[in-house]
């Protein structure tokens, strides 16, 4: 048995998802022509009670069309120093968009009302002005780390005070709503922009949703033409996210679940020095006396999968097609590392 514990990108669709795929009905999505498409979109908008949404081929592109409807040159954006938008997306907000990035620090990935408080650039000739904040929700970097609305809430009240969008990059959002039994609905009304990924933990092979105001949505959809996002019969995998929407949620803690025991065969482990706490379904192990190349070549000969994750560190992410008898197997072959 190959564990492949690299991403939960890697899983592939069930069969009653197939048949989904396969069932859509379908037409042309840059002509707003797609039925299954515009169904995803007002579904998932309907979730976070907001006006619409925007079907993409990745949560790198619903992003970066986020931070270019909120910025514009000599701008900049607010996020923390492990963001996926600044660290994963190709130098896109730049490139992109000609703005600029503020890195804050903070535990485990998160940032505080404060912090953005304390760092927003003014409207002045010799600064780069801050125009977005952007969070990410759970934390890829901070080990699936999650956002409240408690948390959240003041850092709102501060964007609103100084004329602030906030955009969420929630990659992984719903494994952090099922974890905290939050309202989405509550988040939508937080929210200018929020990126929700249908490729991770809820199993979808493609697509994110960039969900916002009509009005943004319209601006987003011209500058997804721009980008080469525009796709054509995209309904079959909207129907994807459909099935996804209607089916994965509520086993996401079931991933969790999986993650924590996982990490509990990790922490005593005496390659390991620390594991991160295991807040959904990421997992980070801080190693010691090996490098994570030379743990990654040890795991991958009892057929293991994980990745570097930074220094002295490797990351598990347990998913759709990692059950207990995965976990089991997992358990008995990292003991013998």
């Amino acid at each position: 048995m190959n564990i492949d514990l690299r991403s939960d990108t890697l899983t592939k669709p069930t069969k009653g998802m197939l048949e989904a795929m396969w069932a859509a009905e379908v037409g042309d999505d840059v002509f707003g022509e797609d039925p299954t498409v515009n169904k995803l979109e007002e579904k998932l908008a309907g979730i976070f009670g907001m006006e619409a949404g925007l079907f993409c081929p990745s949560g790198t592109m619903t992003n970066q069309i986020a931070i270019r409807l909120h910025t514009r040159p000599q701008t900049e954006v607010i996020c923390h120093k492990y963001s996926h938008i600044y660290l994963y997306e190709g130098g896109g907000i730049m490139s992109n968009s000609h703005a600029s990035v503020k890195l804050l620090d903070g535990a485990y990935g998160k940032i505080s009302a404060q912090d953005i408080a304390e760092n927003i650039s003014p409207d002045d000739v010799h600064a780069c002005e801050t125009t977005l904040v952007s969070l990410e929700n759970t934390m890829n970097k901070g080990g699936g780390s999650i956002y409240t609305l408690e948390e959240v809430r003041p850092i709102k009240d501060v964007c609103e005070k100084n004329g602030l969008k906030l955009h969420l990059d929630g990659a992984r959002v719903f494994n952090a709503l099922v974890e905290s039994d939050e309202n989405p609905k509550e988040w939508g009304q937080i929210f200018d922009t929020i990126s929700v990924c249908l490729s991770k933990g809820l199993g979808c092979p493609v697509g994110s949703v960039l969900l916002g105001t009509k009005a943004e949505i319209k601006r987003a959809r011209k500058v997804r033409k721009a980008f080469g996002g525009g796709m054509r019969q995209a309904g079959f995998l909207a129907a994807a996210g459909i099935y996804a929407l209607d089916h994965h949620i509520g086993r996401l803690k079931e991933d969790h679940a999986r993650a924590r025991e996982l990490g509990k065969m990790l922490e005593n482990h005496p390659l390991v020095s620390e594991v991160f706490p295991v807040a959904t379904n990421i997992v980070i192990a801080r190693l010691k006396g090996i490098s994570p190349e030379e743990m990654l070549t040890k795991l991958a000969a009892k057929e293991i999968k994980a990745v570097r994750f930074g220094k002295g560190q490797i990351r598990f992410v347990t998913h759709l097609d990692f059950g207990d008898k995965g976990l089991e197997e997992f358990g008995r072959r990292v003991k013998g590392l």
